[in-house]
C-alpha cells in the first residue's frame, strides 16, 4: 500500500476533510490524514500523510504557518470573515501610515479568544455547532505568537498582509482584532496558507494537477517519503542485529551515540523510527516501518 507525504494547494470551498476523502479514491488507501485545518474559504498548503506515514501526523501538529492574508477593515461578521452574516458595515479609508502601527500592535507572544465558529469542543460540542444554534460560550484566551506581520499592499479599506505565526493562530480572528484595534471593525477577506512547517507552496499540487497525473501514471511516485519530516535530525543506521531487536521494540545499546533523537535507518537504508538517546541506549519514539510477518509485535 502507498506511505508517504504529499503536499496539496487545497481548492476554495473544500474543507480539509474532503480532500482526504478525495485522496483516499485516489490513492486506494484508507489511511490519509492531514496537518492543520485549512477553513472552506481558504487554499494553500495542506500537506496530507498516507499510509503509515500517518504515523507523523502527531509531529507535526506543532509545526508554525505562513499566510497571505486579505484584511477588509470597516466590516464585522459573525464569522470574522466575508462568509458570515454581516453585523456592522461602514465605509473606511484607512491610510498605510495608519495601519502600519497597529499591525506592530500584535507582533510577538500573545492571548488570542478563539472564535465562536472553529473546532474547538466546549462540554462536548463544537463551537461552531453551539454559533449555528445561536449560541456563545466563554472561549479562553490561548497563548499564541506572530512571529511576522508585513504589510504587502492596499489602501482604504483592503489590505494584504504576510502572516508568519504559531500553531492555533486564527487568522480571522487576527483581522477582526486588528480592525478593532483601529476603530472601525475588519474581518478576513482571504487566506492563503503558503507554507507549513518544512512544506512550502512550490511544493505543492492542485487536486486538478492530481487527477490528471492518475490518468497517466502511478499518483504513489509523488508522494515524498515519510522521513522528510524529520529531515531536521541527525540519521543514524543499525545493524542488522540492532534491526531486529527495533522491530520487537527492545532498546538498543548506543553509548557513543549522544543524547537527542534520531532519524534511524536499518542496514539496507529502510527508514525505521524516531529513536531517542539517552546517552546510554536508544529507544523507539516511533516506529514506521512495515509490520514484518515474523514480528508479533504491534508497532
Amino acid at each position: 500500500m502507498p506511505s508517504g507525504i504529499l503536499v496539496i494547494d487545497k481548492p476554495a470551498g473544500w474543507t480539509s476533510q474532503d480532500v482526504t476523502a478525495k485522496l483516499r479514491g485516489v490513492f486506494h488507501q484508507r489511511r490519509i490524514g492531514h496537518g492543520g485545518t485549512l477553513d472552506p474559504m481558504a487554499t494553500g498548503v495542506l500537506p496530507v500523510f498516507v499510509g503509515r506515514a500517518t504515523r507523523g501526523v502527531q509531529f507535526f501538529e506543532a509545526a508554525d504557518k505562513e499566510y497571505l492574508a486579505g484584511l477588509r477593515l470597516g466590516l464585522v461578521t459573525d464569522t470574522q470573515d466575508t462568509t458570515g452574516n454581516v453585523l456592522s458595515s461602514q465605509s473606511v479609508s484607512i491610510s498605510r501610515e495608519a495601519l502600519l502601527p497597529v499591525l506592530n500592535q500584535f507582533l510577538g507572544p500573545q492571548l488570542q479568544v478563539p472564535p465562536m465558529y472553529s473546532a474547538i469542543k466546549i462540554g462536548g460540542k463544537k463551537l461552531y455547532q453551539l454559533a449555528r444554534e445561536g449560541k456563545t460560550a466563554h472561549r479562553d484566551p490561548r497563548p499564541i505568537e506572530i512571529y511576522q506581520l508585513e504589510l504587502l499592499e492596499g489602501v482604504g479599506q483592503e489590505f494584504l498582509l504576510r502572516v508568519s505565526c504559531s500553531k492555533g493562530t486564527y487568522i480571522r480572528t487576527l483581522c477582526h482584532d486588528i480592525g478593532q484595534a483601529l476603530g472601525c471593525g475588519g474581518c478576513m477577506a482571504s487566506l492563503r496558507r503558503t507554507r507549513a512547517g518544512q512544506f512550502c507552496i512550490d511544493q505543492a499540487i492542485s487536486l486538478d494537477a492530481l487527477l490528471q497525473f492518475q490518468q497517466q501514471g502511478d499518483p504513489a511516485s509523488l508522494l515524498m517519503p515519510v522521513d522528510t519530516l524529520f529531515s531536521h535530525l541527525p540519521a543514524y543506521r543499525l545493524t542488522p542485529e540492532e534491526t531486529i531487536r527495533s522491530y520487537h521494540g527492545a532498546q538498543i545499546p548506543a553509548g557513543a551515540l549522544p543524547a537527542g533523537q534520531y532519524r534511524v535507518y536499518g542496514p539496507d537504508g529502510e527508514f525505521l523510527m524516531v529513536g531517542q538517546s539517552d546517552g546510554a541506549l536508544l529507544s523507539t519514539v516511533k516506529s514506521f516501518f512495515e509490520v514484518k510477518s515474523n514480528c508479533k509485535q504491534e508497532v
